[in-house]
């Protein structure tokens, strides 16, 4: 099976660069920041628009986090001395984030890292996550997408000590609410006439990493029923909606290009690639961290995977040659017909501290749009 003719083959994972006034008035309300993020979207809109992407977002710019689940529905908490991922590979020294300081086994500790603490399904809501994609969808002349957490990253927010008490059974019926609310904002989507929605899964990219699952397993969970259940689960949230539906598996994307997962997909793909329900994978091959591309062949015929081959995490722009010989190695294992081509990840996953700088963001979405077009043309 082969793409339709008018599929995306050059696009963006989701976030942009922006000023540090853009990042300090998401976090704020009055009328003055809501105009200068009103204006940073349409900013972002029209460079990805002259730049030529298949698909665009508003770059994100009101977001203070890539995940904004714990912005918009009132039912978490911070709580103290939880364990946090391992960030690695900041450029210039430690990442920014908190907890750099290593603690047992290498991996930092988060002071108020987020738990779940009260029942989703009745929890307050704070906002409408929805609101950003109506003013998108307002000024856009292109195709748009949406950009939100997968259900299966929220097992993050769980947390063994706080979490029950809230009247779970288990992290299992938890997540079940949260793809239920997820599934509302999903269909508020498609009333505003979004028809791409891409679900966000840094999960899994862990899961590839064998210092993460020795964490886990250490901890007494069992890496191999959550990744069955939460395939499941994520693939369950966009069924029967009239969306292309999306999944990108970061892989980690922090301050100053930090990073915190290593291994090949090889580790997941057979177990996870043929159960997740979703018409694109995007997949981040930036580095050798991410192994071989031998992986693509357990993802399903028809399933397009967009290859993330340029890194948001360094101004370096890569060499047309490079990225061109890389797509002709993964054709070796998922037929042409059904790639395309991305950044890594956003350009501001964390809104600051990202050591790419605004030319080289646009040399690099050039490039994505240049090589699509040389590799499959209209």
């Amino acid at each position: 099976m082969t793409l339709s003719d008018d599929a995306p083959r050059a696009e963006t994972v989701g976030s942009l660069l922006r000023v540090e006034a853009v990042a300090r008035a998401a976090r704020r309300s009055s009328l003055a920041d809501q105009a200068l993020l009103n204006d940073a979207a349409r900013d972002a809109i029209r460079l990805q628009e002259d730049i030529g992407l298949d698909v665009i977002t508003d770059g994100e710019v009101r977001r203070v986090a890539w995940a904004q689940t714990t912005r918009f529905v009132d039912a978490f908490a911070a709580t103290q001395g939880r364990g946090a991922l391992n960030w690695r590979g900041a450029i210039g020294g430690p990442s920014g984030l908190p907890g750099d300081t290593p603690a047992t086994g290498g991996y930092p500790v988060f002071s108020g890292y987020p738990a779940v603490v009260r029942r989703v399904a009745d929890a307050p809501r704070t906002g409408d996550m929805t609101d950003e994609y109506a003013f998108l969808a307002r000024y856009a002349r292109s195709r748009t997408k949406f950009t939100m957490p997968a259900p299966s990253y929220h097992r993050r927010y769980w947390s063994p000590e706080h979490s029950p008490a809230a009247g779970y059974s288990g992290a299992d019926e938890y997540l079940t609410e949260i793809r239920d609310y997820l599934r509302s904002v999903a269909e508020k989507l498609v009333s505003l006439g979004c028809d791409y929605i891409q679900l966000d899964a840094p999960n899994y990219g862990s899961l590839c990493d064998p210092d993460t699952i020795e964490a886990m397993r250490a901890e007494g969970r069992d890496p191999e029923a959550e990744l069955e259940f939460d395939a499941a689960l994520d693939g369950s949230l966009l069924d029967g909606l009239p969306v292309t539906s999306a999944l990108h598996v970061c892989r980690g994307n922090g301050p100053a290009g930090a990073w915190h997962s290593v291994g090949g997909y090889g580790a997941i793909s057979a177990r996870l690639f043929p159960k997740l329900s979703v018409d694109r994978l995007l997949l981040e091959y930036d580095s050798d961290r991410a192994g071989g591309f031998e992986p693509l062949a357990d993802v399903p015929d028809g399933t397009a995977v967009v290859l993330g081959l340029l890194t948001t995490k360094s101004p370096r722009v890569e060499y047309e040659g490079d990225v061109l010989d890389r797509i002709k190695e993964a054709a070796r294992h998922k037929p042409l017909a059904e790639l395309a081509l991305s950044t890594q990840c956003g350009f501001a996953s964390v809104p600051i501290a990202n050591p790419v700088t605004p030319e080289a963001q646009r040399a690099k979405l050039g490039l994505v749009v240049r090589i699509a077009r040389q590799v499959w043309p209209r």
